[in-house]
């Protein structure tokens, strides 16, 4: 059996005195850097939490700018695509109206050639005329008296 005397008495107290020394000085001693410690930790998580929620607005803010830029680029593109018709369509049109000039300026050319032409070969034909003419009388006709006559000739022609 446990018999209780004076030794158990005397180390009893040395534990209570022990134990009371212990959770005024070591205690608060290692307490203190735990708390700082935890206080770290603590700031620690409250920081990460803060950075994941910037995070999560930096994430949110660079979808939203990237889909302005996307959608910017898209105008971009739109009034570029409309403007390149438009050039087209001007280009066409200015291409059309030259073709129309060039060729009623060819066509005034061929005019004027052929009305050239015509006058040339009425001038060989009263030439050959007055040629075969004075043959068949066998006496030279004078063009220049006879030139009402040649040009009605000519006109004839």
């Amino acid at each position: 059996m446990l018999s209780i005397n004076a030794t158990f008495i005397g180390q009893f107290i040395v534990l209570l005195i022990l134990l009371w020394f212990i959770y005024k000085v070591v205690v608060p001693m290692l307490a203190g850097p735990i708390e700082a410690r935890q206080r770290k930790i603590a700031e620690g998580l409250a920081a990460a939490g803060r950075g994941e929620q910037s995070l999560a607005d930096a994430s949110r803010n660079a979808d939203n700018l990237i889909r302005e830029a996307r959608e910017r680029a898209n105008q971009i593109i739109a009034q570029a695509q409309h403007r390149a018709n438009e050039l087209v369509d001007e280009a066409k049109g200015k291409a059309v109206t030259e073709g129309a000039r060039l060729v009623a300026q060819a066509q005034q050319q061929i005019q004027l050639d052929a009305s050239s032409a015509r006058e040339s070969l009425r001038r060989e034909v009263a030439g050959i005329a007055v040629k075969a003419a004075s043959k068949l009388l066998d006496r030279e006709i004078d063009a220049k008296a006879h030139a009402d006559l040649l040009d009605k000739l000519a006109t004839q022609l």
